[in-house]
């Protein structure tokens, strides 16, 4: 799978200028706070259309301004982790997770069961509880099992570990190298921690004040 974005759009004090062309299985984007990071993901999502853009998959064209195509983001087979999980609150972990398995029903050649999510994620002690009595790593684990069981050929993932504790990152980040090891799902992580990515990423972009500076 490729992923090929051109993006502009205006951000408030900064301009999101930003090419972003990928085939690797881990893409890590870097950058500070404020550098625009987060509205890369947002525009390949399909959550904000772009003043001038194209956001492409291989051949399947999910944005171009010009031509006036904007797929919306629950037709673009694309799973997002947010900074915070946006579980249900009054949901339990399994009904959360089912959510995300109605959502990818309809999708071509499904990746993972949830007996699968709940093995790799080891969800199974708590798919009784209800998400407001978890802990912040449980929460991700969650949200990412949602994630991958709406059947997503692209993953994103916008600084899962950002809100967490030290402790709970390293709690975190080898359920990340599972699935890297067990599917073959292409991923983009956004973060503004090097060593999250470090030893992981096969493809890197770089961004300041808006730009990608560097890959």
């Amino acid at each position: 799978m490729r992923l090929h974005v051109e993006v502009r759009q205006p951000l408030g004090r900064i301009t999101l200028d930003a090419t972003l062309s990928t085939s690797a299985r881990f893409t890590a984007v870097v950058g500070p706070s404020g550098s625009g990071k987060t509205s890369l993901l947002n525009v390949i999502a399909g959550l904000t259309t772009p003043e001038r853009g194209v956001v492409r998959i291989d051949d399947d064209v999910l944005t171009d301004t010009r031509a006036k195509i904007q797929v919306p983001p629950h037709r673009r087979r694309i799973g997002y982790v947010f900074q915070e999980p946006r579980l249900f609150p009054h949901l339990n972990v399994r009904h959360n997770l089912v959510f995300g398995f109605a959502l990818g029903a309809r999708g071509n050649g499904r990746r993972v069961s949830l007996d699968d999510v709940v093995g790799m994620l080891d969800l199974d002690a708590l798919l009784a509880r209800r998400t407001t009595g978890l802990s912040g790593g449980e929460r991700q684990r969650v949200a990412l099992g949602r994630a991958l069981l709406s059947n997503p050929r692209l993953l994103l993932l916008d600084e899962p570990l950002a809100s967490v504790d030290v402790a709970t990152r390293a709690e975190v980040l080898p359920y990340l190298d599972r699935l890297r090891e067990h599917l073959d799902l292409p991923t983009i992580y956004v973060t503004h921690t090097w060593s999250e990515v470090e030893s992981r990423a096969e493809h890197v972009v770089r961004m300041n004040e808006g730009r990608s500076v560097g890959v």
